[in-house]
C-alpha cells in the first residue's frame, strides 16, 4: 500500500509534462527586407535592360558634355572669341550643374529616383535644342548652362542601378558603364568630324540631342528604386516591383512579408555631416572636386594642345589678326585653327584610352577594394600629368593622352561606386548629388588652367593638375570606410 501514493505522483508529474510541451507553439511570421528580396531574386534579364536603358544616360551626358570641346574652334572664330570667353562657356555649364545637382539629389531623396530623372532629360533635351538657334555668344552662354542644369540630373540613373543590382554585381556592372560615356564621347566626335565642315555646329547639336529624347521614350520600362519606396512607406509599390523583376528574371521572391522601417527624415543635408559619416563625407568631396578637375582638365588640355599646337613650349603660329568690319581695325586674339581630320583621329584615340583600364579598374575594385584601387589611379594620373610636359613626337603625346585619359575614367569609375555604396537609402541620391554638385567647381576651374593658364605656362599648368591628384590619392587611402562586399545600409 505505500507504493501507490509513490506511483500516484510519478504519474501526476508525467501529465504535468505531458500537458507542458503540448502547448502549440506561436510561430512569428517570416519577414524580409528589400535587400533581402535582391540578393534572393539575383541578377538576371531585368538587370541587362536597367543596364543599358540606364547605362544610355551616359551616352546622353557624355554628348552633351563633350559637345563644348569640339564646338569651342567654331564658335571661337564665328564670335570672334578671347581665351577666357572660351572657358567660361564650360565654366558656365558645370556651374548650371552645381547648383541643380543638389536641388536634384534633393528632390529625388524625397520624391523619388525616376520620376527626377525623367525631368531632367526633358530639361536637358529642350534647352540643348534651343542652343542651337543662339544668336549670340550670350544666348549660347546662357542656354549651355541650362543643358548642364539638366544634365545634372542624370546621376539618379546610376543609383537606379545601385539600388537594384545584387551586392556582388555592383563591382563588375556599375564599371562597365563606362562604354556608354565612351560611346557618347565616339559618338560626339565623329559626329563632329563630318557635321561641322559641311553643314555647320548648330546641325551637330540638334543631332546630339536626338539620343536624350530618344532615351525618353524608354523610361517607362524601368520602374521606381524599391528602396526608395519602402523608405516612404510604399511597401505594395515596392512589393509589385520586386515581384515584376523576379518575374522577368525568372527567379522567386524570399518567403514571407516584406518589412521595412518607414524613414520620416530623408534628403537632409545634416545628415552628411553627421559625426558617423562627417569625415567620409568631407574626404569624398575633395576627390570629387579633384576628380572632376583632372578628368576634364585632360579633355580640354588634349583640345587646346591640338588646336594650338601648344608642344615642347612653342605655339604654333594660329593667332591671326581679325580685322573689324565698319570699326577699322580693331584687332582681336581670336585663333581660327579648326580641328584637321587627323586632330579629330587623335581625340578618338585618346578618348579610346577611357576604356583601355577598364578590366585592370573592375580587378582593382574587386580584389584590392575602392580606397586602395582609387589612390592608385589618382597616384598614377598625378605621374602621366608630369610626363606630359616632355618635348615628344605627335605619336608619344597620343600615347600620354591616351593612358591618362584611361586613368581619369578609372578614377571616376571608382568615385561613382564608392559613393552609392557609402551612404544609406535615406540620403544616397543627396550626397550623390552634392559630390556631383562640388566636383563641378573642379570642372568651372579646369576650363582657367587648360585653356588660358596652359597658353602661358605648360609646366604651371601640368604641375597643378598633378599636385591636385597627390592630394585626392592620400585622401582615398586614408577614407574611414570600406565598401567592398557591403550590402547597401538602409538606415544611417
Amino acid at each position: 500500500m505505500a507504493t501507490k501514493p509513490t506511483e500516484s505522483i510519478t504519474i501526476l508529474s508525467l501529465r504535468k509534462l505531458s500537458l507542458g510541451t503540448a502547448e502549440p507553439q506561436v510561430k512569428e511570421p517570416k519577414t524580409f527586407t528589400v535587400e533581402d528580396a535582391v540578393e534572393t531574386i539575383g541578377f538576371g534579364r531585368f538587370h541587362i535592360a536597367l543596364f543599358l536603358i540606364m547605362g544610355s544616360t551616359g551616352v546622353v551626358e557624355a554628348m552633351e558634355i563633350m559637345l563644348i570641346a569640339v564646338v569651342s574652334p567654331v564658335i571661337r572664330c564665328e564670335w570672334q572669341l578671347e581665351n577666357w570667353q572660351v572657358a567660361l562657356v564650360t565654366t558656365m555649364v558645370f556651374f548650371g550643374y552645381m547648383v541643380f545637382s543638389i536641388l536634384f539629389g534633393l528632390l529625388a531623396d524625397r520624391y523619388g529616383r525616376w520620376k527626377i530623372l525623367l525631368i531632367s532629360f526633358l530639361w536637358g533635351a529642350y534647352f540643348s535644342l534651343l542652343t542651337s538657334f543662339a544668336p549670340s555668344y550670350v544666348w549660347f552662354v546662357f542656354l549651355r548652362t541650362m543643358v548642364g542644369c539638366g544634365v545634372s540630373g542624370h546621376s539618379q540613373g546610376l543609383i537606379l542601378k545601385t539600388e537594384f543590382l545584387p551586392t556582388k554585381y555592383r563591382g563588375y556592372m556599375l564599371p562597365l558603364s563606362q562604354v556608354f560615356w565612351l560611346a557618347g564621347s565616339l559618338l560626339i566626335i565623329g559626329l563632329a568630324s563630318v557635321v561641322i565642315p559641311t553643314i555647320g555646329w548648330r546641325w551637330l547639336i540638334r543631332i546630339a540631342s536626338i539620343p536624350g529624347i530618344i532615351l525618353i521614350m524608354a523610361f517607362k520600362f524601368i520602374p521606381e528604386s524599391a528602396r526608395f519606396n519602402v523608405s516612404t512607406g510604399n511597401t505594395q509599390a515596392a512589393v509589385a516591383t520586386l515581384e515584376h523583376i523576379a518575374k522577368m528574371n525568372r527567379s522567386v521572391m524570399p518567403e514571407g512579408k516584406l518589412v521595412e522601417p518607414v524613414l520620416e527624415k530623408r534628403g537632409r543635408f545634416a545628415d552628411l555631416l553627421d559625426a558617423k559619416y562627417l569625415r567620409t563625407t568631407l574626404q569624398i568631396w575633395v576627390i570629387w572636386l579633384g576628380i572632376s578637375f583632372a578628368y576634364y582638365g585632360v579633355i580640354l588640355a588634349s583640345a587646346e594642345l591640338l588646336e594650338r599646337d601648344l608642344v615642347c613650349g612653342s605655339k604654333a603660329d594660329s593667332e591671326v589678326v581679325v580685322t573689324g568690319g565698319d570699326s577699322g581695325e580693331s584687332q582681336s586674339p581670336c585663333y581660327c585653327h579648326m580641328f584637321a581630320p587627323s586632330d579629330y583621329r587623335t581625340m578618338i584615340i585618346s578618348t579610346i584610352g577611357e576604356i583601355a583600364l577598364n578590366p585592370l579598374n573592375i580587378l582593382g575594385i574587386n580584389f584590392l577594394g575602392r580606397r586602395l584601387s582609387l589612390s592608385i589611379t589618382m597616384g598614377c594620373t598625378a605621374l602621366f600629368f608630369l610626363l606630359l610636359n616632355i618635348c615628344t613626337s605627335s605619336a608619344g603625346l597620343i600615347g600620354f593622352l591616351f593612358m591618362l585619359r584611361a586613368l581619369v575614367a578609372a578614377n571616376f569609375n571608382t568615385i561613382y561606386i564608392y559613393t552609392a555604396e557609402v551612404y544609406p537609402t535615406t540620403m544616397r541620391a543627396l550626397g550623390m548629388g552634392i559630390s556631383g554638385s562640388l566636383c563641378r567647381i573642379g570642372a568651372m576651374v579646369a576650363p582657367f588652367i587648360s585653356q588660358v593658364l596652359m597658353s602661358a605656362s605648360i609646366l604651371g599648368a601640368l604641375c597643378l593638375f598633378s599636385s591636385v591628384c597627390v592630394v585626392c590619392a592620400i585622401s582615398a587611402f586614408t577614407l574611414p570606410i570600406e565598401t567592398k562586399g557591403r550590402t547597401l545600409q538602409q538606415i544611417k
